[in-house]
């Protein structure tokens, strides 16, 4: 059953109500995934790049050591693709280290034709070396409908828990809403970010009419938007949000839309994860603050 929530339209933009968050002491702040109620932490991380790391041992190790503190502080959705080079071994080699805590969401995705879809979800299982993920998508709408088939099966079997599309880049946002309208998955994952902002028009009010959880990627545009933004004086109402880094200010503009569930920053940095996961607490901007966020983004 799906959790209803209310998009109020204004011109041609939505006016933003403050998110349903859950927090306790024990946990991070959380959104609530729309299918079923269940609480997951508004920050992830992503493996796009930055797990793509092959066999080198060094490299490894930091992976395992930012998985460790990302679950260490709160866990979440962890995203990967098997487009994404050796990400998911590595992915599968910190999991064999540090066991798969209760924190962890799985999710990654098919990236192929449906009739190769059920072989590379079985290669993709043995990579992260788990008995079934929390989230399995379609990579980039690729023959979405009849590997949305399987991935449906597979749920109904009780092999999987929650079904995705995705796409990236800002593209394909008309195939995207196809889906939505047509047949909702129980989560998108779409490019969104605080100069990304296509998917306020129609995919986000979309979202949270038909009750679909939302996964943001490329929050910092690869890494662009914190290098344009170093050295520069985050605004002196900044404080009035709780952030006092601009990694924090861009994830909390992203996570305080109504529509979003969870982004997902990609780092290989230990540090960076707890940055990140800290964008989740204390006061939201509203609807105001947001638009006065992403100008004085726009402006620098």
């Amino acid at each position: 059953m799906h959790l209803t929530r209310r998009a109020v339209l204004v011109g041609g933009g939505a006016l933003l109500a403050a998110p349903a968050l859950r927090a306790s002491a024990a946990e991070p702040p959380s959104r609530l995934i729309p299918a079923t109620g269940e609480p997951m932490p508004s920050v992830g991380i992503g493996s796009w790049i930055t797990f793509n790391v092959g066999d080198d041992p060094l490299l490894r190790a930091e992976c395992r050591a930012v998985m460790a503190a990302f679950l260490e502080a709160g866990g979440g959705i962890v995203d990967s693709s098997p487009m994404y080079g050796s990400s998911q071994e590595v992915i599968g080699d910190a999991l064999e280290t540090l066991g798969r805590p209760p924190g962890l969401f799985s999710a990654d995705k098919v990236w192929t034709d449906a009739a190769d879809g059920p072989s590379q979800i079985a290669e993709t299982t043995r990579r992260w070396g788990i008995e079934r993920f929390d989230l399995l998508q379609v990579h980039n709408l690729i023959d979405w409908e009849a590997n949305l088939d399987t991935l449906a099966a597979m749920k109904e079997a009780g092999l999987l828990r929650y079904t995705g599309v995705t796409t990236s880049h800002g593209r394909r946002h008309g195939a995207l809403e196809e889906v939505m309208r047509r047949r909702p998955p129980d989560f998108v994952q779409l490019t969104y970010n605080i100069v990304d902002r296509e998917a306020e028009r129609r995919l986000l009010p979309l979202a949270l009419e038909r009750g679909i959880a939302v996964i943001c990627n490329r929050p910092f545009q690869r890494g662009r938007l914190p290098d344009r933004l170093a050295g520069r004086p985050l605004p002196a109402w900044a404080g009035e949000i709780g952030v006092s880094t601009w990694p924090q200010f861009l994830l909390k503009f992203i996570i305080s839309h109504p529509a979003v569930t969870a982004a997902i920053p990609a780092t290989r940095r230990v540090d960076h994860v707890r940055e990140n996961k800290s964008a989740a607490f204390g006061p939201m901007p509203d609807a105001a603050m947001r638009r006065l966020m992403a100008a004085h983004v726009q402006s620098l």
